[in-house]
């Protein structure tokens, strides 16, 4: 399995947001392999599938499920479900093992409307 962190340059999120894939990598038990991409313009944004920074890909795959058929690609920072600089623990979790997620209300977390637009 393969994530990467696609970032740039002075975000404060683009190292937690590595440490975060590893350990919950390690607490489902999957082997994982992490690599942090910068990006430098607009095109690299786009290229990269940069949704803000950090962006956190499992396989090809954007971790939130509300932003998988955005296109809104930028050099800005990212802000996750919850308002917070990082996804959820159970985001990620669900995009490691190929859970469901279920925002903390129970709500699913695949609709581009409501929670986790």
């Amino acid at each position: 399995m393969r994530a990467r962190v696609v970032y740039f340059e002075g975000c404060p999120n683009a190292e937690p947001a590595e440490r975060l894939v590893r350990n919950v990598a390690a607490d489902v038990g999957v082997e994982i392999e992490v690599a942090r991409v910068e990006v430098f313009t607009p095109e690299d944004t786009v290229r990269e599938r940069m949704l803000g920074s950090p962006t956190i890909q499992i396989d090809g795959v954007d971790v939130e499920p509300a932003a998988r058929d955005r296109r809104d690609y930028a050099m800005s920072c990212r802000v996750y479900a919850g308002g917070e600089g990082l996804p959820p623990r159970a985001m990620v979790r669900a995009a490691i093992t190929g859970e469901a997620y279920q925002t903390s209300d129970g709500a699913c977390g695949c609709s581009s409307k409501g929670c986790c637009s």
